[in-house]
């Protein structure tokens, strides 16, 4: 029998997610969001986002919200049934192990021993290679390639096309610009950009 989900979020990236969940057997009955319920009229918005514990007994839930610090507050408000969400053509090793709450988006590759953790975003065909460690609320954006054991600390964020070279180690609060290069490890938190990748922002607030 397949599981209710309720999404929480209900922007774009709730699109995606709410195929996932119906591709993987599962049928989405409505969606938390803290905008007014009129301006979206063609989904079943049960409330806002605070409402979700008066749903706990009804509904798995999974975050459809690209802000890994907005993720990170909403796991930490609610004591609530998470649903991990995996595309069917994703590849997730079985050796792999996946934290409540992540979502894994279309042509994905998880590979051997990778360790993933709660509520990460590992977004269209990236790829995490061999006994890579990611931290909880990591985001991996479309088509970012991580190198064998790769460690991505709490909260960070991996950004469009972004390789990071193998046995590198990113500490958390970190932005991966778009197309960078990681050839070593980085060990303050804020924004790196280029190739190979340096850092031009101050460093960000938790």
């Amino acid at each position: 029998m397949g599981k209710d989900v309720i999404l929480i979020g209900a922007g774009g990236h709730a699109k995606v997610i709410s195929e996932i969940v119906e591709l993987s057997g599962d049928t989405v009955i409505g969606y938390l969001d803290d905008r007014d319920p009129r301006l979206l009229p063609e989904l079943n918005v049960l409330g806002r986002i605070s409402k979700a514990s008066s749903f706990a007994g009804e509904a798995f839930f999974v975050m459809a919200i690209g802000d890994n610090y907005i993720r990170k507050k909403i796991d930490e408000l609610f004591q609530i049934k998470w649903y991990t969400a995996q595309h069917p053509s994703a590849e997730v090793s079985k050796y792999a192990e996946i934290g409540n709450g992540t979502v894994i988006m279309a042509n994905a590759v998880i590979n051997h021993s990778a360790k993933i953790g709660r509520h990460c975003i590992i977004n269209t065909a990236s790829i995490i290679e061999h006994d890579c460690r990611l931290h909880d609320y990591v985001h991996i954006s479309p088509s970012a390639t991580l190198g064998g054991t790769v460690t991505i600390g709490k909260c960070t964020h991996i950004g469009l096309g972004a390789n990071i070279i193998n046995n590198i180690a990113i500490c958390k609060d970190c932005i991966i610009g778009a197309g960078a290069v990681v050839i070593k490890d980085i060990n303050e938190n804020g924004t790196y950009v280029g190739v190979p990748a340096k850092k031009i922002l101050s460093e960000m607030s938790d």
